[in-house]
């Protein structure tokens, strides 16, 4: 198979928004459920609900890939599955090293949806001495020392940073100096990269952040509503029996 040195994904090229691509591995995902099941064709509107987004927005994306699927019949599974692994340069073996092998750089070591997917953990990197030749998930950690030389000799064009955040950033310099011109950064800190490098980032506290304002909000709602079914009830017990206000009696 060819390396992820020498290859790099056609989408760029021909054309298709960075909003669709970030969609592909969406319908992959789906797709991969439903040919697991035997499923041979999907229509757009199971596909998209599926995925999570809307037909229409589905069928625009396809229409990128040069695929519109069949009318009264839909998508043939098997195909959308290979076309869209080969835009997304899934089909290619794309060696990776993962450098910061703590908590969470074991956790990623140890993640089985990589080789299923086109990835292959060539190398795992930490700075920490002790950590030299441990084996995590069956590959011994390797000192930072040699990181550029694992880089060269394992063809490596993808890293994943997953150091505290204080060393990320000469991490990355290593790197892309090194020849990496992806990365995948779990830090949580801002990389300065050079043109021509691709950086995606995750950061788990912010997508926590997200999730909290979410639930405020919600909060708030349900408090405004209950507020509002209070005072509908308080009007209601201080109105008559044919809900108007009762007359005042005399003294």
């Amino acid at each position: 198979m060819a390396t992820g040195r020498t290859h790099r994904p056609a989408t760029r090229s021909r054309g298709i928004p960075e909003a669709t691509v970030a969609r592909l591995p969406l319908y992959l995902r789906a797709l991969t459920a439903l040919s697991e099941r035997s499923v041979p064709t999907v229509s757009s509107e199971e596909l998209a609900a599926a995925a999570g987004v809307n037909s229409a927005k589905l069928r625009k994306d396809f229409s990128y890939l040069g695929s519109y699927g069949t009318r009264g019949v839909g998508y043939d599974v098997e195909y959308l599955v290979y076309q869209i692994s080969r835009e997304l340069g899934l089909t290619q073996d794309w060696p990776v090293v993962i450098v910061g092998i703590g908590n969470l750089g074991a956790a990623l070591a140890n993640y089985g949806g990589f080789a299923s997917r086109g990835f292959r953990v060539a190398a795992l990197i930490d700075a920490d001495p002790a950590m030299a030749g441990k084996p995590v998930a069956g590959i011994p950690v390797q000192h930072s020392d040699d990181l550029e030389r694992i880089i060269q000799d394992n063809g490596v064009s993808i890293g994943v940073i997953a150091t505290p955040a204080g060393a990320a950033q000469a991490v990355c310099d290593r790197l892309v100096a090194a020849g990496v011109t992806s990365i995948l950064n779990f830090a949580p800190t801002v990389l300065s990269v050079p043109d021509g490098v691709d950086v995606r980032k995750v950061d788990l506290s912010i997508e926590l952040q997200i999730l909290a304002f979410h639930e405020q909000r919600k909060a708030g709602e349900e408090a405004a509503a209950g507020g509002a079914q209070a005072a509908a009830r308080s009007e209601s017990a201080d109105q008559g029996p044919d809900g108007d206000v009762p007359a005042v009696m005399p003294a």
